[in-house]
């Protein structure tokens, strides 16, 4: 029986002050990882000098500032393990996030891909919640799930759920390497929701997910993040990084399909609310006007109204 190899790799952008925490989550993993690349995305502060001080440890790769999309894809390249798994310089992982896939791929090799749960903290380190219990398709996956912690996600139902929830974010991820090089890895040119747009593309492609319902690692939410300063703009970008997926998704499954409709349906709902609150009605009906085009039901023409009637 072959065992899993992981290749971890870290993209980083000006993460002095974090990167090494998250160096450190991996290195103290429980399922030591084959191999940590660290992708210095053209900071400016002592990243790379943090992750060049590790030796031998960790493998630094140094590219002029191109994005977090194409700094994981320029890690997947280099990468010598079998399998990947992504940790954003900011965030950590858990003890046992490797050995919790590893074992899992080992007794059942079938598997496309695998996700799993993952916490929500602030940059004190305060719990603010974890991703599968915000989520009605995660809280019901975990419901399924034995005493194990795990479930697999095959069925048409939980598919098109999982796509227009995602619960599972990218440090949860764990992907063949050859699969994610087939696929073309993260699309470049997107600043918002490129890891969506790769992952939907991905179970387009799978029929077996498997799913850990423990968390894996923790995102941290910044409350001065460029997303939270602006919403409106943030709320733009996953529009359009989303119709762009929507353009591919004609030759995805149904399930997947019927998945990203509703995210989009989604998004454009929101940059209407974020254009709402900012008080300009009009761009708001604007918003969600191409969800009533596409498809005229009756939740489209509510979204509408509730975009002219809440900002009135």
């Amino acid at each position: 029986m072959s065992l899993p190899r992981f290749s971890v790799v870290i993209p980083a952008y000006n993460a002095a002050a974090t990167l090494a925490r998250a160096i450190e989550s991996v290195r103290a993993q429980t399922w030591p990882a084959h191999e940590i690349i660290v992708v210095d995305d053209g900071s400016s502060d002592a990243s790379a000098d943090i992750a060049r001080g590790y030796g031998d440890a960790v493998r630094l790769i140094r590219q002029v500032n191109s994005g977090v999309a194409v700094a994981r894809n320029a890690g997947a390249a280099a990468a010598s393990g079998d399998w990947l798994a992504f940790l954003d310089a900011d965030d950590w992982y858990a003890a046992d996030r490797l050995k919790w896939h590893a074992e899992w791929i080992a007794e059942d090799p079938a598997l496309d891909f695998l996700t799993g749960d993952y916490e929500y903290r602030d940059a004190a380190g305060k719990l603010l919640g974890t991703s599968m219990a915000s989520h009605a398709s995660g809280q019901m996956l975990c419901a399924r799930a034995s005493d194990t912690h795990r479930v697999v996600l095959d069925g048409a139902d939980d598919i098109a759920a999982f796509v227009a929830d995602h619960f599972g974010d990218t440090h949860t991820l764990s992907v063949p390497r050859v699969r994610f090089i087939e696929l073309g890895g993260y699309p470049a040119g997107f600043k918002v929701c490129e890891d969506v747009h790769f992952l939907t593309r991905l179970v387009a492609r799978s029929r077996r997910i498997g799913v850990v319902c423990a968390s894996l690692g923790v995102y941290v939410i910044h409350t001065q993040s460029a997303t939270r300063r602006d919403p409106v703009a943030a709320q733009r970008e996953n529009v359009r990084t989303l119709t762009d997926l929507i353009r591919l998704a004609g030759n995805f499954p149904m399930p997947v399909r019927r998945g990203v409709e509703a995210r989009l349906r989604a998004a454009r709902y929101n940059l209407g609310c974020a254009l709402a609150k900012r008080g300009d009605r009009l761009a708001a009906a604007r918003a969600v006007l191409p969800t009533l085009l596409a498809s005229p039901d009756w939740r489209a023409a509510r979204d509408l109204l509730s975009m002219l009637k809440g900002a009135a």
